[in-house]
């Protein structure tokens, strides 16, 4: 009969389970993580062979659980710990469901080759024990994974809500304390507290206009892609980022563009990432040196650059400085994740953000997109019908 095959064999069994165990990959099962595993399993399904036998078979579903799941068991109990504690110690739910595989397999090979002779309703119930055990082990996991992933969410959200709300207090703080010097008429709108006031309206503008980009990446707001004169954007965007590089004392160099060149894109995601690099390079350039803004075209491309002087980038630092929360400079104010937002934006509208370092002097971000053009209307002509031709020379 099977329980007593298995009681002989129990210890045996189990060292050939924690052998399977052990070929796996990292991270490894400590004897703690396996007592609610496979030893307590053998042991709870030994004791349902042995109900089965008696005079009253059903009251081993108190123990296994009923065929299907759906009633409770001392099987689904210990699996769903099992379930929990290999989460807990990094295990994937595939490796959950291979330790109740490892026993199926082992009870099956010493079987075979102690010619052990079981009948086939002992096998059904160890199919259905199995089964009972395997769903209870993932449904666990699975849950205990999800609210974790839940936990560490809310986390990072009430994490990033408490920076933008500590900053935008700051900046709010010193726009008020500025604006009340002012008032008092003591001192003038061209000095240093009218300047201090630019500052802190800028800031305010960049952390609103960052959030706004990422909260409509993150929620995958639908299109809005349209076809744009790229002179006209880049014009926008010279108007609003000039007081900017005034506030951090900086030149701030934009390149003429093509008035027949387009952008098909979100323009408010675009616009918010250049608005970003910008921020970036006026944040980092050196004093009194120049941030520059070009946008041109190649063959079938269309790219928008912006040049700092901020000395280069440090070594390994390309593909980091994108990563969430990443602040590679001494200047740590702001969240660390404008290059983060304006990949996403950019990639958003079809685009690539790269990054170019230029030793000792500097780095250049390049926003690549689809070049488009505007044919039968001059840029700005509200008149004119606007026709588009994608990827066409001009």
């Amino acid at each position: 009969m099977l329980h007593d095959f298995l009681t002989v064999n129990r210890l045996e069994l189990i060292n050939r389970c924690r052998v399977k165990v052990g070929k796996r990959s990292a991270p490894k099962a400590t004897d703690a993580e396996l007592t609610h595993g496979i030893p307590q399993f053998l042991d709870q399904l030994i004791k349902t062979l042995q109900v089965e036998r008696t005079s009253d078979p059903m009251r081993s579903r108190k123990v296994s659980g009923a065929s299907g799941g759906g009633q409770p068991g001392e099987i689904g109990d210990a699996a769903t710990l099992h379930g929990r504690e290999l989460l807990l110690h990094g295990f994937t739910v595939d490796q959950v469901v291979h330790d109740y595989g490892d026993l199926c397999q082992a009870i099956t090979d010493l079987a075979f080759e102690l010619d052990a002779d079981i009948e086939i309703n002992e096998f059904r119930t160890l199919n259905r024990c199995l089964d009972n055990a395997i769903a209870d082990a993932v449904t666990e996991f699975t849950h205990q994974r999800d609210l974790i992933a839940t936990h560490k969410h809310a986390d990072a959200l009430n994490e990033r809500l408490g920076t933008f709300a500590h900053e935008l207090r700051n900046l709010l703080s010193t726009a008020s304390l500025t604006l009340a010097a002012l008032r008092s008429g003591n001192v003038g709108l061209t000095g240093a507290t009218g300047a201090m006031l630019d500052r802190s309206l800028v800031g305010m503008r960049n952390l609103v206009d960052r959030s706004l980009a990422e909260v409509r990446v993150a929620a995958g707001l639908p299109g809005q892609h349209r076809v744009f004169s790229l002179a006209e954007f880049i014009a926008e965007i010279k108007s609003s980022a000039a007081l900017e590089a005034r506030v951090r004392e900086c030149g701030f160099a934009v390149s003429d563009v093509d008035k027949q060149l387009a952008i098909h894109g979100h323009r408010d995601l675009l616009a918010s990432a250049v608005g970003n690099l910008l921020q970036n390079a006026f944040k980092f350039t050196r004093p009194h040196s120049e941030v520059q803004l070009n946008a041109y075209a190649t063959t079938d491309r269309i790219r928008i650059e912006v040049q700092d002087n901020c000395g280069g980038l440090a070594p390994g630092s390309v593909e980091q400085m994108f990563q969430p929360f990443a602040q590679l400079g001494s200047d740590r104010s702001g969240l660390g994740l404008g290059l983060a937002i304006c990949r996403n934006s950019v990639e958003a509208s079809g685009g690539i953000l790269s990054v170019r370092d230029l030793p000792g002097t500097g780095c250049v971000f390049t926003i690549d997109l689809p070049r488009h053009a505007l044919l039968g209307a001059v840029a700005g002509d509200s008149a004119s019908p606007l026709t588009v031709a994608g990827a066409s020379p001009t």
